[in-house]
């Protein structure tokens, strides 16, 4: 009979401690979801009261930050992992925006905050999931950022297609203004602010491809309303 060598033993006693991380940030995320869910409910039944508490609206903003951030924690590991693929499909651009925003309409009445869509009738191919985990995440910062108004966008220019979400606060710093693709290595970690969504949002738009052609997003201030502009092109 023979027995195991220790360093045998070791390798299969060993944690692989990203995995687990993962298990752990995906189960955080479903549970999330379903306080949002809960907390959408809520604030149906409380009409006249928790509709309107400044302190409802910022549970709610802050769950749902939560719940971006840690689906694009889910979305960096599976790319670090080479699992994260975009699957195409097509889909009616004003149909996608509506249904999207449609998620972020009782917190966006509870902050008095008004949204509108600008869309072309269009078609887009693309991969729904993704992008609603990028515009998840960009909505969720112009209502941080926005004074009172947000506009989506979707428009065909230069054989793209270009998703943009407006707001009219005071806008993007010079050092957040960016166009292209963001580098895992750019990031800046000692700043307080990683721009984490940012760099998912630039691997989504990267997945998305058609020849030699890739998408990006594009980071600027302007626009209709004057403040922060984002926009993801995608081929």
């Amino acid at each position: 009979m023979t027995k195991a060598s220790p360093a045998a033993s070791d390798n299969e006693d060993r944690i692989d401690f990203s995995m687990v991380l993962a298990s752990a940030v995906h189960d955080m995320k479903n549970s999330l979801g379903m306080l949002l869910n809960s907390l959408d409910e809520l604030r149906g039944e409380m009409q006249g009261s928790a509709s309107s508490a400044s302190r409802f609206n910022t549970l709610q903003y802050e769950a749902e930050r939560m719940h971006n951030d840690l689906v694009q924690l889910l979305g960096i590991y599976r790319l670090g992992q080479d699992h994260l693929s975009a699957h195409i499909e097509e889909h009616f651009v004003p149909d996608f925006l509506e249904e999207h925003l449609a998620r972020h309409s009782p917190l966006l009445e509870g902050l008095g905050i008004q949204c509108r869509i600008e869309a072309e009738d269009i078609n887009g191919f693309f991969d729904a999931d993704l992008l609603t985990g990028v515009l998840n995440n960009t909505i969720n910062n112009a209502l941080r950022y926005t004074r009172s108004q947000i506009r989506l966008t979707a428009q065909q220019r230069e054989g793209y297609l270009v998703l943009g979400v407006e707001d009219d606060g005071q806008g993007y710093p010079d050092s957040m203004q960016h166009s292209g693709t963001i580098r895992f290595g750019a990031l800046d970690f000692n700043s307080g602010s990683t721009s984490l969504g940012l760099y998912f949002a630039s691997s989504v738009a990267a997945l998305h491809r058609e020849g030699e052609r890739r998408g990006s997003i594009q980071l600027h201030n302007g626009g209709e309303l004057g403040g922060g502009v984002f926009e993801i092109w995608l081929p």
